[in-house]
């Protein structure tokens, strides 16, 4: 444990990211196996220890120490591992190995784990308590991503990280094999016939120089919808959905799951379609993050496919194959095959960049962000090469709104409330939540806005402070939408902060009117 608490003691505070890939480099290159395939599997978010979350390790604190003392503690550190890292009353010096951890967690049952986390933090000085209590949270938040730790890994190896990401989905903790391949003791891991995931093809968004300086002549026009990307693996041993980052969501679309009966790899975009309508990002919602989905919900809110490309056909790889050919061969497998829940993405004809200028504008109509804009010859590769495809969303919509609520927020911004909620007025006056964001200012501007804060806090809420209702800010957002969730009735899809607006007074930020009027078919 102590390799590894220096480790994510060093990414903490280490000034950039090529400082960072070295770090992870060296320490995956020194440390032994398990140990370091543990560490991995901790950046990656693979590991879960159900009976360790933070309300164990809150009432273990409350346990040692003055509840007021730590409550007070937590609220001004901002970090709960952090927190319990540097008040818990007791100093070791023989901290835990990481995969003695590992498998105590393991190995215990839920009654045990309680007194094996307080006797591994008797034994850790703060900086090893502090990289325990990250582990068992599940929140490392040390600025190293495991796109970070895959580069790392391939410096080590002498790979191309597309090697990595390429076997990656069929490997599983401690990655034996994986650190084997990379010291060229063994072979590449290969997946065989397992439906693992397949690393995306992502797009570059559209800039306007970009918009005079490309042949458009060499391009296809597709709609960008309003879903959520994912990959349709199905192979002759299993059948997964997943995620644009991996995440399986099978056990969620069942009914879609059901109707791969073909081998093949497809990319697509997952949408709600009633009657062949596309039904706005706020229905699908109602699908999204849920464990099963019952027969009812799977009535009101169906689920369908719209099918972009196409990766391997019957264990072809057909991605070294341009778009162009690639398309022909989704078009006639589609024809052949005919799947249920599942539509082509149509190609858009259009003559020059002005009339895909106006079908970008109309996008909002069709339930769509804008437009794709995929090269003809271009292979489908990992990542985000630059000039095969384009995205060129619609622009964002915006309005001035209120603050209402903050909150701390992660990493490197715990010290400061960097998570904010936004309201708008009602006709009666009262101000109602419509969004919250935490992006789009400077360094500057959070600075102005945490001291603000913290002098204009007119009631505590557990970690949320509410301010007095005098700042504005212009947010930019990509639509509004109906939303049972909120008290205001509506939600803005995608907000982020355009601006402040000191000049503005309160009162002359938008009305809900004013939101409820840019929702499509209200």
């Amino acid at each position: 444990m102590k390799a590894f608490a220096e480790l994510l003691e060093r990414l903490l505070f280490a000034p950039g990211r090529n400082t960072k890939i070295a770090l992870l480099r060296a320490y995956f290159a020194s440390r032994p196996d398990p140990e370091r395939g543990y560490a991995l599997a901790a950046i990656a978010g693979a590991l879960d220890f159900p009976g360790a979350k933070a309300a164990t390790l809150k009432a273990l604190a409350a346990a040692r120490m003055d509840a007021e003392l730590f409550a007070l503690s937590y609220d001004f550190v901002g970090d709960l591992a952090e927190t319990i890292a540097l008040i818990w009353p007791a100093h070791g010096d023989t901290p835990p190995a990481l995969p003695e951890v590992i498998e105590g967690l393991r190995t215990a049952n839920r009654a045990e784990i309680p007194a094996l986390i307080e006797s591994w933090l008797d034994r850790s000085d703060a900086s090893a308590r502090f990289a325990l209590i990250k582990l068992l949270t599940g929140g490392l938040r040390v600025g190293a991503s495991l796109r970070l730790a895959k580069l790392a890994l391939a410096e080590m190896g002498l790979v191309d990280v597309n090697q990595i990401e390429e076997v990656w989905h069929g490997l599983n903790p401690p990655y034996t094999s994986l650190f084997s391949w990379l010291e060229g003791k063994s072979a590449r891991p290969e997946p065989g016939e397992a439906p693992v995931f397949r690393p995306v093809m992502l797009a570059h968004p559209m800039e306007p120089g970009d918009v005079a300086r490309t042949d458009w002549r060499a391009f296809r026009a597709e709609q960008k919808f309003d879903g959520i990307r994912v990959q349709i693996v199905a192979t002759a041993q299993e059948r997964r959905l997943y995620t644009r980052n991996a995440e399986d969501i099978s056990h969620a679309f069942q009914e879609v799951l059901e109707q791969l009966t073909f081998d093949a790899v497809l990319d697509g975009e997952l949408l709600v379609i009633r009657d062949g309508v596309i039904a706005p990002f706020t229905d699908l919602q109602q699908r999204l993050n849920r464990k099963t989905a019952s027969a009812k919900l799977q009535r009101e809110f169906p689920v369908g496919i719209m099918l972009y490309d196409m990766l391997f056909e019957a264990g072809e790889d057909i991605r070294p194959l341009s778009f162009d050919a690639r398309r022909t061969r989704l078009e006639g497998w589609f024809a052949k095959t005919k799947p249920e829940r599942m539509q082509l993405s149509p190609l858009i004809p259009f003559s020059s960049i002005d009339e895909l200028a106006s079908l970008r504008e109309a996008a909002r109509t069709v339930q769509s962000e804008g437009l794709m804009l995929k090269h003809c010859e271009a292979p489908y590769v990992a990542g985000r090469p630059k000039g095969m495809w384009w995205k060129w969303k619609r622009e964002p919509l915006s309005l001035d709104a209120v603050l209402m609520y903050a909150q701390r927020g992660h990493g490197k911004r715990s010290s400061f409330y960097s998570d904010y909620t936004f309201g708008v007025w009602t006709a009666d006056g009262e101000l109602v939540p419509v969004a919250k964001a935490y992006s789009g200012y400077t360094d500057e501007e959070l600075n102005f806005i945490d001291k603000w804060i913290r002098a204009h806090t007119i009631n505590r809420f557990g970690p949320v402070r509410e301010v007095e209702k005098t700042l504005v800010f212009e947010l930019g957002f990509d639509s509004a939408q109906l939303s049972t969730r909120h008290k205001s009735g509506v939600a803005l899809r995608f907000p982020r902060v355009l601006r402040l607006r000191t000049d503005k007074p309160a009162s002359e930020a938008n009305r809900l009117e004013d939101v409820r009027r840019l929702i499509p078919l209200e």
